[in-house]
C-alpha cells in the first residue's frame, strides 16, 4: 500500500483576521516618530514638541500604498475614478522605561499599541543636541532592549491574568469536552508565559492553529509583526553608514531574526514631504539617493500579510486590500457584503498577464481568462469581475 499522503496543516497567522488592519509607529520619546508620521502621511500634526509625550492620543492617518500596477492600470483604462489602496497608520506616544508599571503615559500608551495589528519601531541613531534623548544619550541597543522588555513585561501581566482565570475554571475538574478544551487553553497560556519569561517574543513561537486561536484573543503586544526603522541623520542615510548599524544588525539577528530593518532619514523625508512632487524628485536626484517611504509602506503591508486585487474599467480602477489566502467569495465581500452571500463565480486574470498581452482582447485571445468558483484563492495582482446573484430582501 502506498504511504498515506501527509495532510499539510495550514498555518494560521497570529493577529486579527481582516483586511482593515492598522499599524502603529512606536519608539522611545524623541526618536522621530511624529516627524515620520507627518512625512509618511504628508499631513501636519503641528510641530512635534521637543519633550517626551508630545503625542498622547494616537493620531490616525490613511497612507496611500504606492503600486506601479495601479498606476499602469489607471494609464491603461483612463477611468473617471481612481481609488488606490491605503494603509492605516497611527502615531503613538513615546514609550519610557517602566511603562509596563505605569511610568510616563504607561498604560494608555500600551493600550494604544494593543489596538494596532503591527508595529513600526523607530530606533534613533542620530545625534542632535537640540533634540533631547529621554535616556540622556544615543544608544540604540539600550533603546531596543527597553522597548522589547516593556512589551514583554506587559504581555506577562496579560497572560498571567488569563492563566489565573483558566486555573479557576479547571480546578473544578471533570472530563467534559468543555473541561478538556479549558485544560488545553491553560496549557497554551503556560507555554506563552514560559516563552515570555525566557525573554522571547510570542511572534517567534511555532504555534499550531489551535494555539493561535487561544493566543489571538489575548491581544499580546509581542505577537504583532514588527518592522524596525533605523532613523539616521541625512548625511549617514545618503552614505548608508553609521557606527550603530552593525550592532543593530547583530541585535536583530539575536532577538528578532527575520524581522525587516529599514534605514531611513526622517529628517530628509520631512524636508521632502513639504516640497511639490517634482521638486522632491529633483532634490533626490541631486542628493543621489531615494526616499525610503515607499519601501516602508510596502514592507509593512507584507508584514501584515496583505495583498491586492483590482477591479477595472472605464468608470473606475480600484485597488482592494485582502489578507493573503482569502478565497473569492470573501474577496467579493470586500467590494460589497452582499456579494459574499450571493457569490456565483469570479472571472479572473492576473495583472502580469494583462501587462504581457497589452489589453483585455489579447488576454481573451490567448485563452488566459479563467472562471473560478468558491474555492479559488485570490492571488496578489488578480483582476476580478465578480458574478453574484440578487441579494435576498
Amino acid at each position: 500500500m502506498p504511504p498515506k499522503k501527509e495532510v499539510k496543516q495550514e498555518k494560521l497567522p497570529l493577529g486579527r483576521p481582516g483586511n482593515n488592519l492598522k499599524s502603529g509607529i512606536v519608539g522611545l520619546a524623541n526618536v522621530g516618530k511624529s516627524t515620520l508620521f507627518q512625512a509618511i502621511t504628508k499631513c501636519s500634526l503641528g510641530n512635534p514638541a521637543n519633550f517626551p509625550y508630545a503625542t498622547i492620543d494616537p493620531e490616525e492617518a490613511r497612507v496611500i500604498v504606492p503600486d506601479e500596477r495601479f498606476d499602469w492600470l489607471c494609464k491603461h483604462y483612463k477611468p473617471k475614478s481612481e481609488v488606490p489602496a491605503n494603509l492605516t497608520v497611527y502615531d503613538i506616544a513615546g514609550l519610557t522605561k517602566g511603562a509596563s508599571t505605569g511610568a510616563g503615559l504607561g498604560n494608555a500608551f500600551l493600550s494604544h499599541i494593543r489596538a494596532v495589528d503591527a508595529i513600526f519601531q523607530v530606533v534613533r541613531c542620530f545625534d542632535d543636541a537640540e533634540i533631547i534623548h529621554v535616556e540622556g544619550d544615543v544608544d540604540p541597543i539600550r533603546d531596543l532592549n527597553i522597548i522589547s522588555e516593556e512589551l514583554r513585561l506587559k504581555d506577562i501581566e496579560f497572560a498571567e491574568k488569563a492563566h489565573e482565570n483558566l486555573v479557576k475554571q479547571t480546578r473544578r475538574g471533570g472530563q467534559s469536552l468543555e473541561m478538556k478544551k479549558l485544560r488545553e487553553e491553560q496549557g497554551t497560556v503556560e507555554k506563552v508565559l514560559d516563552m515570555l519569561k525566557a525573554g522571547k517574543d510570542v511572534r517567534k513561537g511555532d504555534w499550531s492553529p489551535k494555539e493561535v486561536e487561544v493566543i489571538n484573543p489575548l491581544f499580546l503586544l509581542t505577537s504583532k509583526p514588527v518592522v524596525y526603522l533605523v532613523n539616521l541623520s541625512e548625511r549617514d542615510y545618503i552614505r548608508q553608514k553609521n557606527k550603530h548599524l552593525p550592532k543593530i544588525a547583530e541585535w536583530i539577528k539575536e532577538n528578532a531574526t527575520g524581522d525587516p530593518v529599514i534605514p531611513i532619514s526622517v529628517q530628509m523625508e520631512e524636508r521632502l514631504a513639504v516640497m511639490p512632487d517634482t521638486e522632491a524628485e529633483e532634490e533626490l536626484k541631486k542628493l543621489g539617493t531615494k526616499s525610503s517611504l515607499p519601501k516602508v509602506i510596502l514592507t509593512m503591508r507584507k508584514a501584515l500579510g496583505l495583498i491586492s486585487f483590482f477591479t477595472t474599467g472605464a468608470d473606475e480602477v480600484r485597488q482592494w486590500t485582502i489578507r493573503q489566502g482569502t478565497k473569492a467569495p470573501q474577496a467579493a465581500g470586500v467590494i460589497h457584503t452582499d456579494f459574499e452571500k450571493t457569490f456565483i463565480q469570479a472571472v479572473v486574470y492576473n495583472y502580469n498577464v494583462l501587462r504581457e498581452e497589452g489589453d483585455e482582447a489579447g488576454v481573451k485571445a490567448k485563452g488566459k481568462v479563467m472562471t473560478k468558483g468558491k474555492d479559488y484563492v485570490v492571488e496578489d495582482g488578480d483582476i476580478l469581475l465578480i458574478k453574484a446573484g440578487a441579494a435576498k430582501g
